[in-house]
């Protein structure tokens, strides 16, 4: 990596991920603890005071009454090399937070359509009630924090049916971690015994909210063990000391780090899946390839004018194929675009998506899968020899 790359995608990050908004819908009856500011740091707001429920909740056991689906299916092999003498050009969709119902029903009829599978990054609290949120208890801060909205037993049983639903067509459930802390006073001072907690409380959301949201025994979406990636918040964290909890626990990849449109290799015992460098179409912009990258590079993150959405989109959908582009000029190593669920920008990002998958993924070199799906390729052929420099 020269210095002068290094220099532009740490810029890139600094500047289009240390203010990542709220990513799933919000509850219906919390506040949001931030909103998107595209120029200074999100102040959090307390969150409100949680009424007791009138009726007693029963206490949910840890350990599934039967068995649970595994959170990172591999139902599809690929071969290890195409026609032309190329390995396929694995494109990997994947989404931070996984809240939005709605937007879960978008992107699965969109994979559906040209038989694509996508990895989702779930917070924890979107699979929580937020009358139990005390449970929660993140390093440095009160029990019950966290910088993006709590679940209410409506939406916690919604996306409990809708992870199962998913998770059944194939896609990959990977975690986002819980409160999304971010800046000088988040993750990135938090040490791997830490890490092993937050994971751990992770896990205990998935097993026991959505019994609390529902008051009775609720079977959880999947087994939240078999979750085999993950991406921090902000991309930020230590990397060698949460790595090693992941290392710990069993995981198999990291999406977290910013990197280049390359061959993925291992670091601290996990495969790094980066997001990647690219230029925004038209300018000599450096951004990643990550949705809220590509608001900030275009219009500093503020919402342009509807009128002007068409000319965004386009400049968005140009710069993707210049990435698909760039990977197939550089023997198909792997493109990784990183989204959020989200409406941003008259929703251009989300549209601009759309429309990439739909007509990238059944060209006859491209592969449109999971990150465990990749993962499961490359510990089956290895990564292609001479082919792991970036491009």
């Amino acid at each position: 990596m020269n210095l002068v790359g290094a220099a532009l995608v740490v810029a890139a990050v600094l500047a289009g991920c240390a203010d990542v908004p709220l990513e799933g819908a919000s509850s219906p009856g919390t506040t949001p603890s931030h909103k998107p500011r595209p120029t200074a740091k999100p102040t959090a707001k307390p969150t409100p005071t949680p009424t007791p429920s009138a009726t007693p909740t029963p206490k949910p056991s840890s350990t599934p009454t039967s068995k649970l689906p595994a959170a990172a299916p591999v139902l599809r092999s690929f071969p290890g090399r195409l026609p032309t003498g190329k390995p396929p050009l694995f494109v990997v969709v994947s989404f931070d937070g996984a809240g939005d119902l709605a937007l879960w029903a978008r992107w699965r009829a969109v994979a559906k359509q040209v038989n694509a599978r996508m990895t989702f990054f779930l917070s924890g609290p979107y699979l929580y009630p937020g009358d139990h949120r005390t449970d929660y208890k993140p390093p440095y801060h009160q029990p019950g924090a966290s910088d993006i909205g709590w679940g209410d037993a409506a939406t916690v049983l919604g996306r409990t049916k809708v992870l199962r639903e998913a998770i059944a067509e194939g896609h990959e459930i990977g975690t986002h971690a819980n409160g999304h802390f971010c800046g000088k006073t988040g993750i990135g001072r938090w040490t791997t015994s830490q890490w092993t907690a937050e994971l751990g409380a992770f896990d205990r959301m998935v097993r026991t909210g959505p019994t609390l949201a529902a008051g009775k025994t609720v079977e959880p979406p999947f087994d939240p063990s078999t979750v085999k990636g993950m991406r921090t918040p902000c991309l930020e964290g230590n990397r060698p000391a949460y790595r090693q909890a992941m290392v710990q626990r069993g995981m198999l990849y990291d999406a977290s780090a910013p990197g280049y449109i390359s061959w993925p290799k291992k670091q601290n015992g996990l495969w790094d899946f980066p997001l990647e460098s690219v230029t925004l179409a038209g300018t000599s912009k450096k951004t990643l390839t990550m949705d809220y990258n590509l608001w900030f590079a275009q219009t500093q993150a503020r919402k342009a004018p509807l009128a002007q959405a068409p000319a965004l989109k386009a400049q968005v959908l140009a710069t993707y194929r210049q990435a698909l582009a760039k990977s197939r000029a550089s023997g198909n190593p792997p493109l990784f675009l990183g989204n959020h669920f989200n409406r941003w920008n008259n929703s251009v990002y989300s549209d601009a998506l759309t429309d990439f998958v739909k007509q990238t993924c059944t060209q006859p070199d491209v592969r449109c899968v999971s990150n465990m799906e990749l993962a499961s390729w490359l510990a089956k052929y290895g990564v292609p020899s001479g082919q792991n420099r970036p491009s």
